[in-house]
């Protein structure tokens, strides 16, 4: 039996949307210290509407899966469709992860959640704390 699905390690060995955006309108950036996985994702947004979507990671395949399906689920999104991106979501499209690896999803919706949130923070637009990630171990927070 396979531990991964064919979309997992089709977005693994072919992930979409790497790479950086120069002047990116939002950043974010996530890792887990357990694991070792760290998390860039950049975002250049028009008309409250995701134009483009790149990601950065340095971990395990299931992080890179994860990122990868992250942004293609995002590409061309309003801000409030991404906004309600969950973890969930991104397993659902990759049809499945291990027990064990559900943490890199996470780290996907928190990454894109921190994007969002810089965009945000960067023109002044005013949100719900509560749609982010908790912010007790970072320096993200304004309150």
């Amino acid at each position: 039996m396979a531990l991964y699905s064919d979309k997992v390690m089709d977005h693994f060995l072919n992930p979409r949307n790497v790479g950086m955006i120069e002047n990116a309108s939002g950043v974010g950036e996530v890792g887990n210290a357990k694991c070792g996985d760290i998390m860039k994702i950049y975002l250049k947004i028009e008309d409250d509407t995701i134009e483009d979507v790149k990601f950065e990671t340095f971990g395990c395949g299931s992080a890179i899966a994860s990122s990868s399906m992250a942004t293609e689920l995002i590409k061309g999104k309003k801000l409030s469709e991404a906004l309600s991106l969950t973890n969930k979501a991104v397993v659902e499209a990759l049809d499945g992860l291990p027990p064990q690896k559900i943490h890199c999803s996470v780290l996907a919706e928190e990454a894109i959640k921190l994007a969002l949130k810089d965009y945000y923070d960067k023109n002044g637009i005013a949100y719900d704390c509560s749609v982010f990630p908790s912010c007790d171990s970072c320096d993200h927070c304004h309150h």
